[in-house]
């Protein structure tokens, strides 16, 4: 991996290579640049019980920090998008399970995606940076229906989950792989602990036309994908999301006897860029 220096900002690293700039949000204003950003707050067409929009969010010496918001003994918090999923907005249509499309703010296929973050300490929120496709699921496919491309999620304080890939949708048809196993979701123990030296982690992902490889910290994480690659345009999201909405804690927290609830907690993000190879 090579360092690639932005002016005034903490370098990218990124593959050996010639890499341009393609698109970045340095967090440097006061607010939420929403020519570049938008608020997920559906899922499957319907309101999510716990994304707001815009509370939570606070800015500082160029980074974005996202805190959970507490309203009558139930917390909140944001997801970021720069696109929309076809089914994750609001449909009073029966008969068209298509929603309004909206102009995306930024999609973008092959390339080095990168986002330099400080996870939250805490075990009763989680945080991500993934891409998803606009129209997953639509076609059987996966090059022309696009994925699902989670390259970060941080559900529990000082691990990081192996980097899944979802297509097919989310029904009968879904399908995954992941850089951990071949086709098998992880347990508690297949967490990957991460070095917290300052708190600081750079995660990327490398998606080529014939896979997907990904990186922490400039070290390439699990095995490169290979058996899926969609050729379809993806959005980026970054956000965070309560446990227990659904009625239980997600995943490894039930069983971790370390579970931790940190007052004042925060997921902090200092820059998201997207670089294309030049050829």
């Amino acid at each position: 991996m090579k360092e690639f220096k932005v002016e005034n900002h903490e370098p990218s690293l990124l593959p050996e290579g010639e890499w341009k700039l393609t698109w970045a949000d340095e967090f440097d204003g006061e607010t939420l640049d929403k020519t570049k950003w938008g608020f997920r707050k559906h899922m499957f067409h319907k309101e999510h019980p716990c994304w707001i929009e815009d509370e939570g969010l606070s800015f500082e010496n160029s980074n974005i920090h996202f805190k959970l918001v507490e309203k009558d003994g139930k917390f909140y918090s944001c997801q970021l998008q720069t696109g929309e999923n076809w089914c994750d907005r609001p449909n009073e249509v029966e008969r068209w399970p298509v929603a309004e499309l909206k102009e995306p703010k930024f999609e973008h296929s092959y390339g080095y995606y990168e986002c330099r973050c400080k996870l939250q300490k805490g075990d009763n929120w989680w945080s991500a940076f993934w891409l998803q496709s606009p129209t997953i699921g639509c076609h059987y496919d996966e090059k022309k229906a696009g994925c699902e491309v989670d390259i970060m999620e941080g559900f529990v304080h000082g691990k990081y989950l192996p980097h899944f890939i979802h297509y097919g949708g989310y029904g009968k048809n879904q399908k995954f792989a992941t850089t951990y196993h071949e086709h098998k979701y992880c347990g508690w123990e297949e967490l990957i602990d991460l070095d917290d030296k300052d708190g600081w982690h750079r995660f990327g992902l490398l998606w080529e036309e014939d896979g997907y490889t990904f990186f922490v910290d400039g070290v390439q994480s699990g095995r490169k994908i290979t058996e899926v690659t969609s050729h379809a345009e993806n959005f980026i999201l970054i956000g965070t999301e309560p446990n227990g909405w659904r009625g239980f804690i997600p995943g490894w927290v039930n069983d971790n006897p370390d579970y931790l609830e940190v007052e004042n907690d925060e997921f902090i993000v200092d820059y998201v860029r997207v670089f294309d190879k030049v050829k």
